[in-house]
């Protein structure tokens, strides 16, 4: 019988199973680097994305903390205004006091009752003088409590002395000054 000699054709047959191998392997190889690729690009993206949604974020919220501090420099200065605004109608109703408090004693002080000294340390009156009986100061508080500026009138002391007249007695009072009438009560609205 005839030797044939299959060997180069098996030989040939297994390079060509080769080379479709490698050639299907570095097709796999070149499609799996393609879908990392791909991948990593997507997620790439999607990172960037996100980080330019926080830039801007970043960027408004440093516009907002400017106009969060506008605003507080404006609420501070709309406090100043109105503790200006406050002692400018302080002043304003108080500018009469004086006149208002000396007005307001003529009318509550009786007959009998003499003032030597007055003394006003914030809404706080105090009263010092000479009384000829205890009938007339006790008229006096009632008139105090009467009064629409006065209130609280406390009698501290009454003195005599005898080196004075036994006619008098010193007596020293406290009287709150509860509220002032504005020059518009007075005129009562007529003109």
């Amino acid at each position: 019988m005839a030797h044939i000699n299959l060997l180069p054709w098996r030989d040939e047959a297994e390079k060509a199973k080769q080379r479709e191998f490698f050639s299907l392997l570095a097709l796999i190889a070149i499609i799996a680097f393609a879908l990392v690729f791909a991948v990593s690009q997507f997620f790439q993206a999607q990172i960037d994305g996100q980080n330019k949604r926080n830039q801007y974020l970043k960027n408004e919220i440093q516009i907002l903390d400017i106009r969060i501090a506008e605003i507080k420099t404006l609420n501070e200065k709309k406090k100043e205004l109105e503790q200006r605004t406050s002692v400018v109608e302080q002043l304003q109703r108080s500018r009469n006091v004086g006149t208002q408090v000396l007005n307001e004693i003529a009318k509550v002080v009786p007959n009998g009752i003499y003032l030597t000294n007055l003394k006003k340390q914030n809404n706080t009156l105090e009263l010092l003088g000479k009384s000829e009986s205890n009938n007339h100061l006790a008229n006096m508080i009632r008139e105090i409590e009467r009064s629409d500026l006065f209130t609280d009138a406390v009698l501290e002391s009454i003195t005599s002395t005898d080196a004075e007249s036994k006619l008098l007695s010193d007596f020293k009072m406290r009287v709150l000054i509860q509220g002032l009438k504005s020059t518009d009560a007075k005129s009562g609205g007529k003109s």
